[in-house]
Protein backbone atom coordinates (compact mmCIF):
# COMPACT_ATOMS: atom_id res chain seq x y z
CA UNK A 1 0.00 0.00 0.00
CA UNK A 2 1.37 3.47 -0.86
CA UNK A 3 0.68 6.73 1.51
CA UNK A 4 -0.17 9.61 -0.33
CA UNK A 5 1.00 12.73 1.21
CA UNK A 6 -0.73 16.30 0.65
CA UNK A 7 1.34 17.30 -2.73
CA UNK A 8 -0.27 13.63 -4.19
CA UNK A 9 3.55 11.90 -4.10
CA UNK A 10 2.87 8.32 -3.26
CA UNK A 11 5.73 6.52 -0.66
CA UNK A 12 6.41 3.27 -2.10
CA UNK A 13 6.82 0.63 0.38
CA UNK A 14 9.67 -1.66 -0.47
CA UNK A 15 11.94 1.81 -1.55
CA UNK A 16 11.00 3.14 1.40
CA UNK A 17 12.05 0.31 3.59
CA UNK A 18 15.41 -0.24 1.33
CA UNK A 19 15.68 3.38 1.86
CA UNK A 20 15.84 2.64 5.42
CA UNK A 21 18.39 -0.28 5.14
CA UNK A 22 20.73 1.41 3.49
CA UNK A 23 20.83 4.16 6.37
CA UNK A 24 21.25 1.50 8.95
CA UNK A 25 23.69 -0.06 7.00
CA UNK A 26 25.84 2.79 6.96
CA UNK A 27 25.59 3.46 10.28
CA UNK A 28 27.18 -0.02 11.12
CA UNK A 29 30.01 0.65 8.29
CA UNK A 30 30.50 4.38 10.52
CA UNK A 31 30.80 2.81 14.20
CA UNK A 32 27.72 4.27 15.36
CA UNK A 33 25.62 1.42 15.47
CA UNK A 34 27.48 -1.92 16.26
CA UNK A 35 24.11 -4.10 15.43
CA UNK A 36 21.13 -2.32 13.38
CA UNK A 37 18.10 -3.59 12.21
CA UNK A 38 15.66 -4.11 9.18
CA UNK A 39 12.12 -2.81 9.32
CA UNK A 40 10.08 -6.04 10.38
CA UNK A 41 9.09 -7.84 6.62
CA UNK A 42 6.46 -10.38 5.96
CA UNK A 43 8.49 -12.97 4.21
CA UNK A 44 6.53 -11.94 0.44
CA UNK A 45 8.57 -8.79 1.05
CA UNK A 46 11.86 -10.26 1.51
CA UNK A 47 11.84 -12.14 -1.44
CA UNK A 48 12.04 -8.67 -3.26
CA UNK A 49 14.41 -7.25 -0.38
CA UNK A 50 17.06 -9.55 0.27
CA UNK A 51 19.10 -9.67 -2.47
CA UNK A 52 18.52 -5.99 -2.42
CA UNK A 53 19.86 -5.85 1.20
CA UNK A 54 22.89 -8.29 0.52
CA UNK A 55 24.09 -5.91 -2.59
CA UNK A 56 24.04 -2.52 0.34
CA UNK A 57 25.65 -4.89 2.58
CA UNK A 58 28.39 -6.33 0.29
CA UNK A 59 28.79 -2.31 -0.40
CA UNK A 60 29.68 -1.41 2.74
CA UNK A 61 31.42 -4.58 3.34
CA UNK A 62 29.69 -5.69 6.38
CA UNK A 63 27.41 -8.69 7.66
CA UNK A 64 23.54 -9.51 7.39
CA UNK A 65 22.09 -12.16 8.88
CA UNK A 66 18.18 -13.35 8.27
CA UNK A 67 16.26 -13.51 11.84
CA UNK A 68 13.22 -15.19 11.22
CA UNK A 69 11.86 -15.20 14.83
CA UNK A 70 13.40 -11.61 16.66
CA UNK A 71 13.45 -11.39 20.16
CA UNK A 72 10.52 -9.57 21.34
CA UNK A 73 11.43 -7.04 24.06
CA UNK A 74 10.44 -3.51 25.18
CA UNK A 75 11.71 -1.72 22.63
CA UNK A 76 8.15 -2.30 20.12
CA UNK A 77 5.34 -3.46 20.81
CA UNK A 78 4.93 -7.84 20.06
CA UNK A 79 2.51 -7.13 16.75
CA UNK A 80 4.90 -4.38 15.31
CA UNK A 81 7.43 -7.99 14.64
CA UNK A 82 5.05 -10.54 15.14
CA UNK A 83 5.03 -12.99 12.17
CA UNK A 84 7.85 -11.07 10.71
CA UNK A 85 11.61 -11.59 9.33
CA UNK A 86 14.41 -8.76 10.08
CA UNK A 87 17.63 -8.40 8.87
CA UNK A 88 20.23 -7.74 11.44
CA UNK A 89 23.43 -5.78 10.10
CA UNK A 90 26.86 -6.32 11.64
CA UNK A 91 30.41 -5.79 11.39
CA UNK A 92 31.92 -7.51 13.88
CA UNK A 93 31.12 -11.65 14.74
CA UNK A 94 30.77 -10.64 18.39
CA UNK A 95 28.10 -8.53 18.02
CA UNK A 96 25.63 -11.31 16.18
CA UNK A 97 27.00 -13.87 19.09
CA UNK A 98 26.01 -11.70 21.75
CA UNK A 99 22.37 -11.14 20.40
CA UNK A 100 22.28 -14.99 20.03
CA UNK A 101 23.19 -15.32 24.07
CA UNK A 102 20.63 -12.51 24.98
CA UNK A 103 17.50 -14.61 23.05
CA UNK A 104 19.17 -18.04 24.77
CA UNK A 105 19.21 -16.32 28.17
CA UNK A 106 15.77 -15.20 27.01
CA UNK A 107 14.58 -18.13 26.23
CA UNK A 108 16.00 -19.84 29.20
CA UNK A 109 14.11 -17.09 31.52
CA UNK A 110 11.16 -18.08 29.90
CA UNK A 111 10.97 -21.61 30.44
CA UNK A 112 11.85 -21.62 33.95
CA UNK A 113 9.29 -19.21 34.75
CA UNK A 114 11.62 -16.32 36.06
CA UNK A 115 10.60 -13.63 32.69
CA UNK A 116 8.91 -11.19 34.89
CA UNK A 117 8.51 -7.55 34.47
CA UNK A 118 12.44 -7.02 35.69
CA UNK A 119 13.61 -9.84 33.43
CA UNK A 120 12.12 -8.74 30.48
CA UNK A 121 13.43 -4.75 31.24
CA UNK A 122 17.00 -6.13 32.00
CA UNK A 123 17.08 -8.05 28.74
CA UNK A 124 15.47 -5.13 26.89
CA UNK A 125 18.12 -2.95 27.76
CA UNK A 126 20.83 -5.53 27.33
CA UNK A 127 19.04 -5.48 23.55
CA UNK A 128 19.53 -2.33 23.33
CA UNK A 129 23.01 -1.96 24.55
CA UNK A 130 23.91 -3.60 21.39
CA UNK A 131 21.72 -1.34 18.64
CA UNK A 132 23.92 1.54 20.54
CA UNK A 133 21.16 3.20 22.10
CA UNK A 134 22.38 5.82 24.34
CA UNK A 135 21.54 5.53 27.77
CA UNK A 136 18.63 8.05 28.19
CA UNK A 137 16.79 7.12 25.41
CA UNK A 138 16.92 3.40 26.79
CA UNK A 139 15.69 4.71 30.27
CA UNK A 140 13.01 6.73 28.40
CA UNK A 141 11.71 3.26 26.85
CA UNK A 142 12.30 0.77 29.70
CA UNK A 143 10.24 3.63 31.58
CA UNK A 144 7.03 3.07 29.15
CA UNK A 145 4.06 0.95 30.33
CA UNK A 146 3.63 -0.01 26.54
CA UNK A 147 6.62 -0.67 24.01
CA UNK A 148 6.02 2.56 20.85
CA UNK A 149 6.39 1.16 17.48
CA UNK A 150 8.72 2.81 15.35
CA UNK A 151 7.25 5.21 12.82
CA UNK A 152 6.69 4.15 8.99
CA UNK A 153 6.04 6.97 6.62
CA UNK A 154 4.28 3.94 4.40
CA UNK A 155 1.16 2.13 5.63
CA UNK A 156 1.29 -1.84 5.58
Amino acid sequence: MQNKSPSGFKVERISFQLGMINCFVEMVACGVKKLALSPPLSPEDYVTIGPLSDKIVKKFHLKSHLEKSLMITDLQADDFTQGKWNIQYYEDENVLQAYFKLKEKKAALEESGHYDTKARKDISREFMRLLSYPENKIKEKIARKTPENPFMLTDD
